[in-house]
């Protein structure tokens, strides 16, 4: 998997648009009566204050420390940066809280502290125990961290986790798990050498134990050398617990032999002599980051039987925490834990080493770009594996209740895990889905419009996201201008930029042209203009000739219009079926729209072929259809003329005999309402609708604009459906991200 290339400029804009930072807050109750803000705040507010008075534990039912967590750094330790101080930490600290929504749905935010002064950060971070349910702290150096995590486990009631020792050690553990069950060693057996004695090498060293590793089988190495028993110099208590009554002294001298190596150190630490002089199947955990202590490929020429893991994500095999602190806090909170233990790391470790043994869903597969199977180059599972926030919380839950540390239990697991199943936003899983299928498929994409800045962003993106080829429509000198303006000077190389001039297909585009164009007043003179001059017209001729494999086009001008022009090559038009098809997403739903580009004014036909093309985009969404015609009437009333066609669309699709749920007309309230569908019993959707086919094209752009502006959702689309190639058009308003999810369902042949 190539390694994802982002340039300064890209970084800082990302974290500045579309407002400064990575996060915000959002109330999750009304408050816009004046019956709201009473019951939010005062008078109603005193009432669960003085029940959390009488009993602490109800507050975990009425405020929201029951899913709050701090991420709380002094910034002594920023990833490999080293020390930027509490102020530079904090754009790690939001990622950090981010990252635990994205994975978890837990809630985060992030506190950084101004001292180096362990008293006074264990001081600071004990007092706001009550506002959270556990406490994640990072980037903090050593050895004060090991003081200062110690220190809160033994004054506070909730988890506290410091992520760089424990985090690493529990991805570390469930890659080993599995490793030694492919070599058929035992934990118990093995000789472990360790390279680098700072909180990560000693979480995990420590958690090894735990899991049955023998104290006298494992060498731990820093940068003086072997941690031997009697060693003086650069020693700490920390240390001193890993020393071993050996002569070994260096490195080199404690890898022979060995049948397991973990760096937690620095590049190139490990030589292929080194490797060469372990034991049969060597395993190799080479964790330093950005670059690890022996490369895969280093590790390979020398050991063809070695299993290699790193920290990098363009090497099988990642050691990445992401797999570990958002579903150890998610089983956690979920159980009120008081701590968390050895016992729920190691629960975690296994149920994420079983997870990688298990056959793998094609949309990982397909994120990854290779049939992942459980073997040498896969031992740990994929970050974006769907599957881990209903397996690892469940484990860590229980481990929880095991072993006492738990307020809550859970009851029913198989309950539980069901939430979990349903808790994460499924429209994430939609786009993750679909960025999946675009990474398997490679397109050729043609960017028709590479005199925008927009659209050049998009079209390197794709490329280095991984998702194919992109193909510029634009003239050189131009794009390499306004890319290096974009601080994007360095993919020039990478991009293929198209135009009349350079190609030498233009004598074909213009001969298939004419032939199309002859009986509708177009002459040669006509067809050279479009052909040779119009990048629209030009890049669907590329697309009709098989010179790309899809086109996104309609940034920098009206979608009618790009419409017209690629009507000249192609029937993208309703006389020959055309849809467009829009995706709202909001609130964890997702609900299409049609159509929103092609038909004017349909009649119950059309609007049956409408529906039919919507609830094909559904499906290829992942969605099972509902569709509801609806209007301002419900089933017949109020009459009017204005809503017949929506009372006779539902007969057309009974003469056809459709696969799919559909039901009309009905108001919009109905259609995606059950409680206001069980007035109509009679009414044959089982369960809310999910494709709206709408009256005009008119009453869907109100709808979904409205839908965009006022409440807050992600809108994709218009998809353009029922054209023989895949085509995508943009809007005018469209971000550069914009675009490129429409490169990506162009590259899927959504529609």
């Amino acid at each position: 998997m190539a390694k994802s290339k982002f340039t300064p400029e890209e970084a800082l804009a990302f974290h500045l648009e579309p407002t400064p930072g990575k996060f915000e807050i959002q109330a999750t109750v009304p408050m816009t009566t004046q019956r709201d803000l009473s019951l939010a705040y005062s008078p109603g507010v005193a009432v669960p204050c003085l029940a959390i008075e009488e009993n602490p534990e109800t507050a975990y039912d009425y405020t929201n420390k029951g899913n709050l967590v701090a991420v709380i750094s002094n910034g002594t330790a920023v990833l490999g940066l080293g020390n930027l101080g509490a102020l530079g930490s904090k754009p790690v600290m939001e990622g950090k809280a981010v990252l635990f929504k994205r994975f978890a749905d837990v809630n985060s935010i992030d506190i950084e502290l101004d001292t180096e002064d362990p008293e006074a950060f264990i001081n600071a971070v004990k007092l706001m125990g009550p506002t959270f349910g556990g406490i994640n702290l990072e980037d903090i150096k050593a050895p004060e961290c090991f003081i200062i995590e110690q220190r809160l486990k033994e004054v506070m009631d909730i988890p506290v986790f410091h992520d760089d020792q424990h985090g690493t050690a529990v991805i570390c553990a469930a890659g080993l798990i599995n490793a030694l069950h492919l070599s058929g060693k035992k934990i118990a057996d093995v000789r472990i050498v360790l390279n680098g004695a700072g909180a990560a090498g000693i979480a995990c060293i420590e958690l090894l134990k735990a899991m049955g590793a023998r104290h006298e089988n494992c060498v731990v190495c820093d940068t003086k050398g072997v941690i031997f028993q009697g060693r003086t110099e650069g020693m700490n208590q920390w240390k001193s617990a890993h020393a071993v009554d050996t002569d070994l002294r260096t490195l080199e001298e404690a890898m022979k032999g060995a049948d397991v190596f973990l760096g937690v150190s620095v590049k190139g630490a490990v030589t292929e002599d080194m490797v060469a002089s372990m034991a049969p199947d060597p395993v190799i955990f080479a964790m330093a980051n950005p670059d690890p202590e022996i490369t895969p490929e280093e590790a390979h020429a020398v050991r063809a039987d070695a299993i290699v893991a790193t920290g990098r994500s363009d090497y099988p095999n990642q050691v990445n925490n992401v797999l570990g602190f958002p579903y150890l806090f998610r089983g956690a909170l979920d159980v009120h834990a008081r701590a968390i233990n050895d016992e729920m790391k190691i629960a975690c470790a296994e149920a994420l080493a079983r997870l990688a043994r298990e056959d793998v869903p094609d949309e990982v597969d397909m994120a990854y770009g290779r049939k992942l199977t459980f073997g040498r180059d896969y031992i740990i599972p994929a970050p974006f594996d769907p599957r881990l926030i209903h397996k690892i919380p469940p484990a860590v839950a229980k481990a929880c209740m095991d072993t006492g540390a738990a307020r809550r239990p859970i009851v029913d697991m198989d309950a539980y895990e069901v939430t979990l199943k349903t808790r994460m936003d499924p429209t994430a899983s939609i786009m993750r889905s679909i960025n999946a299928r675009a990474r398997a498929a490679q397109a050729r994409m043609i960017f028709a419009e590479g005199d925008d800045p927009r659209v050049l962003r998009a079209a390197v993106q794709y490329q280095r996201s991984g998702y194919g080829h992109a193909l510029v429509v634009g003239r050189e000198p131009d794009v390499k201008a306004k890319l290096e303006a974009a601080g994007l000077g360095d993919a020039v190389a990478e991009l293929e930029i198209v135009n009349a001039a350079n190609t030498d297909h233009l004598d074909q585009y213009k001969d298939f042209l004419y032939s199309r164009l002859q009986r509708k007043g177009v002459d040669h003179q006509d067809v050279h203009r479009l052909a040779a001059r119009d990048r629209h017209v030009f890049s669907a001729l590329m697309l009709a000739h098989g010179h790309g494999d899809g086109l996104v086009t309609g940034a920098t001008r009206k979608s009618a219009h790009v419409l017209e022009l690629i009507n000249h090559v192609f029937d993208a038009d309703a006389e020959h079926g055309a849809v467009g098809v829009t995706a709202i997403m909001h609130k964890g739903r997702i609900v299409f729209i049609a159509d929103t580009l092609v038909h004017e004014w349909p009649d119950q036909e059309d609007l049956a072929n409408i529906a039919e093309r919507a609830a094909g985009v559904a499906r290829h969404l992942g969605v099972e259809p509902r569709v509801a015609f609806v209007s301002f009437s419900t089933f017949g009333y109020p009459r009017s003329e204005r809503a017949e066609k929506m009372h006779q669309a539902p007969k057309v699709l009974e003469a056809r005999g459709v696969n799919f749920e559909f039901e009309g007309e009905m108001t919009v309230d109905v259609a995606l309402n059950t409680v206001a569908q069980e007035a109509y019993p009679f009414q044959r959707l089982t369960g809310p609708a999910n494709v709206l086919v709408v009256p005009a094209r008119h009453s869907a752009s109100i709808s979904v604009k409205l839908m965009q502006e006022m409440g807050g959702a992600t809108v994709v689309g218009p998809i353009l459906s029922g054209v023989d190639q895949s085509i995508q058009i943009c809007s005018t308003n469209f971000t550069a991200n914009d675009i490129l999810n429409m490169a990506v369902l162009a590259a899927c042949k959504v529609g």
